[in-house]
């Protein structure tokens, strides 16, 4: 007979009620509403956003990369191991109770992500953020957006705050030669594939897993002049 959830902190948003729920030792959800947002027993395809955006950056000096969206920490571990200790790590979450979250009981399922003296945490949209970072000293080798909506077939190709052609530019001028923007999607959207072509990234796109639902990982390299 399987245990029944146990409510560990909720917080009302705009969104509706952003909740954290446990199971056991080791079995998590963070939930908004009736949404499931993120089981701490699922997270193949947000370590293999974080493996994959970053690998390449293992022998830099001194890589600078951006996380948009915390959840439970398990893309951030991703990074971090991919990373020299020389690396820093700026993380954009809108929420400050997931930051607490991942700080407290959900700590042990990263060996405390959060708290790696690489990485900052900032409570912000990082839409904004990106926006922000066009500066030769403020730009990112990474951009790795892990939000619980990725691109989809009814995302607006133009305006859409993360996943349209602004933002698509946007991301390009706060990234430096080379760089790449990872992006975790539900489910593979070819519009969105294209738009980054458009936009001078050599794109690739990952399933990781077999059979069952398997979610996108997009990686989109910048290319150089």
């Amino acid at each position: 007979m399987a245990l029944p959830w146990k409510t560990i902190e909720s917080v009302a948003t705009d969104e509706g009620i952003l909740e954290l729920r446990q199971r056991g030792e080791r079995d998590f959800l963070i939930m908004i509403g009736t949404q499931v947002l993120m089981n701490s027993l699922s997270n193949r395809s947000e370590l293999e956003l974080g493996r994959l955006a970053c690998q390449q950056l293992k022998p830099h000096p001194c890589p600078r990369v951006l996380v948009g969206g915390l959840g439970m920490g398990f893309t951030l571990r991703a990074v971090l191991d991919s990373l020299p200790d020389s690396a820093g790590v700026v993380v954009a979450e809108l929420n400050p109770i997931v930051h607490d979250w991942c700080r407290a009981p959900l700590a042990g399922l990263t060996d405390s992500a959060v708290s790696d003296p690489r990485v900052s945490v900032r409570i912000t949209d990082v839409a904004e953020l990106i926006r922000a970072s066009s500066g030769d000293e403020q730009r990112f080798d990474a951009i790795v957006l892990d939000l619980y909506r990725g691109p989809h077939a009814k995302t607006d190709p133009v305006n859409d705050p993360l996943y349209g052609s602004r933002a698509i530019a946007s991301a390009r001028a706060a990234l430096n030669p080379g760089g790449m923007l990872a992006v975790w999607g539900e489910a593979y959207d070819e519009g969105f594939h294209k738009r980054l072509q458009k936009a001078g990234f050599t794109v690739t796109t990952r399933r990781p897993g077999r059979g069952g639902l398997r979610h996108a990982v997009f990686l989109a390299e910048l290319r150089t002049q």
